[in-house]
């Protein structure tokens, strides 16, 4: 286990109980935000080719200079 991730867990484990479950409810926003992120990512990949026809025309070369 990493130096930073112990030290962490002993700053967790000094909590009283109550704010363990905050941090338990803000690492599960944070793990949902991160998969929302990444679901975001793979969207964007997967269009790239989808939206290439219209992105890559010649009456839009002038924006490719901006």
């Amino acid at each position: 286990m990493p130096a930073n991730t112990k030290a962490l867990l002993k700053k967790i484990e000094a909590l009283p109980e109550e704010r363990i479950a905050e941090i338990e409810d803000f690492v599960d926003f944070i793990r949902l935000r991160e998969q929302q992120r990444a679901l975001t990512r793979a969207a964007a990949v997967a269009s790239v080719p989808a939206f290439a026809a219209v992105w890559n025309n010649p009456e839009d070369d002038v924006y490719d200079a901006l």
